[in-house]
């Protein structure tokens, strides 16, 4: 840490009800210090304020509302950190914006940064892509050139930073809630103790925005029939695990009561979690976690939750890779069967033990990889103080 406070600007996707980027925040914050003051976005004041109590010093910052306000935190800031999330990417049709739409928002921004006084610029544990386009590569560059520290979290994010041709040094390191720990994530509780007896417990984690959306009425169907095929090999519980419940169409929640009304003959209980100590509760309570999300598979494995992913984009793929479960992991975007789900989860079902064990080195090289990096970007803010 350092001893001289800063006052830093901290840009993410916070507000918008997901659970993965708030953690994301709560894991900035712990991580670079509470001795520094904040300047942080949100699409929510309210529920971001009730998320981060007095545990800080900050500002929030209406994201929708009031971009002169950001500009006027910008000015006064001594650095500008975008913290973590897939940010500099070109954007499906699913969201409804355009596809530069967050390209040129970043551009803009630290472009900003230059003319209030070459203000410091960090993008950390950034994902990078999908980027298909020659005007996205560019866009990218020009972003990327203008940032002074770059670390980014998975193999693949590295490889494009590569192709497009930075001036900038990409620094490899993984995602930032790796640096966490298993008691911080639960809030500081101690962790239950397992039960191995009774049901076999699912976590089931569902998002419906996939790369390939026509595919999702045969996720839907294809998911339901692995597990009611396993449910009839041994006894299953299904807990539904939605990482956004409001906020957008077609949030996680209501996915999972479509699945679960469309599998009358499953025994689905629902969940709602809204922070991600609820998350981890949830997981270390289930033998598995089967899902798409990117940090309900991290918290699990964080929690020592053997995961099998549910692969609907690139950064779901990577964590599979990081993790060494690529062999278990479920492409969603490519023809798959009901055995592949099945096999997947009767593999570790059976093998709970080494499946943990096997899962747990490759966590802890990972979290020294992320703590190592969080090092990195702690000495680069002690720097901006001379």
């Amino acid at each position: 840490m350092t001893d001289t406070p800063l006052r830093i600007l901290l840009l993410g996707t916070h507000g918008q009800h997901n659970i993965g980027d708030e953690l994301l925040l709560e894991t900035f914050l712990s991580q670079l210090g509470g001795e520094h003051s904040y300047a942080i976005n949100t699409y929510d004041l309210a529920d971001t304020t009730a998320r981060l109590g007095a545990r800080y010093t900050y500002e929030l910052i209406d994201t929708a509302r009031d971009r002169v306000a950001l500009l006027g935190h910008l000015r006064r800031a001594d650095v500008l950190v975008f913290a973590g999330g897939s940010i500099l990417k070109e954007l499906s049709r699913a969201t409804g914006r355009g596809r530069y739409a967050t390209l040129l928002m970043i551009l803009a921004l630290v472009v900003a940064a230059r003319w209030f006084g070459a203000k410091p610029v960090a993008m950390l544990n950034i994902g990078v892509g999908p980027i298909r386009t020659a005007r996205g590569r560019r866009l990218a560059r020009r972003i990327l050139d203008r940032a002074d520290l770059v670390t980014v979290r998975d193999a693949a994010s590295r490889r494009l930073c590569d192709d497009i041709g930075t001036s900038t040094r990409v620094i490899a390191s993984t995602d930032a809630v790796f640096a966490t720990t298993p008691a911080w994530l639960r809030g500081d509780e101690a962790a239950a103790p397992r039960d191995t007896s009774g049901p076999l417990r699912i976590a089931l984690s569902l998002n419906h925005d996939i790369a390939v959306p026509e595919n999702w009425s045969h996720v839907l169907e294809t998911v339901g029939a692995a597990l009611r095929t396993v449910g009839r090999a041994r006894a299953l519980e299904i807990h539904a695990l939605p990482m956004q419940s409001r906020g957008k169409d077609h949030h996680d929640a209501a996915v999972l009561d479509e699945f679960a009304a469309g599998n009358p003959g499953l025994t689905v209980i629902a969940h709602r979690p809204t922070t991600h100590r609820d998350v981890a509760r949830i997981v270390e309570s289930c033998d598995l976690v089967l899902g798409e999300r990117l940090h309900a598979l991290i918290t699990a494995a964080k929690l020592g939750t053997p995961v099998i992913p549910l692969v609907y984009d690139v950064k779901v793929a990577e964590l599979a890779e990081a993790l060494g479960v690529s062999h278990l992991a479920v492409d969603l975007g490519a023809p798959f069967t009901r055995e592949d789900v099945v096999g997947a989860i009767t593999e570790v079902a059976d093998e709970p033990v080494a499946t943990r064990r096997a899962l747990g080195r490759h966590v802890a090289d990972l979290t020294d990889r992320a703590r190592v990096g969080f090092d990195g970007a702690r000495s680069w803010i002690r720097e901006q103080t001379r």
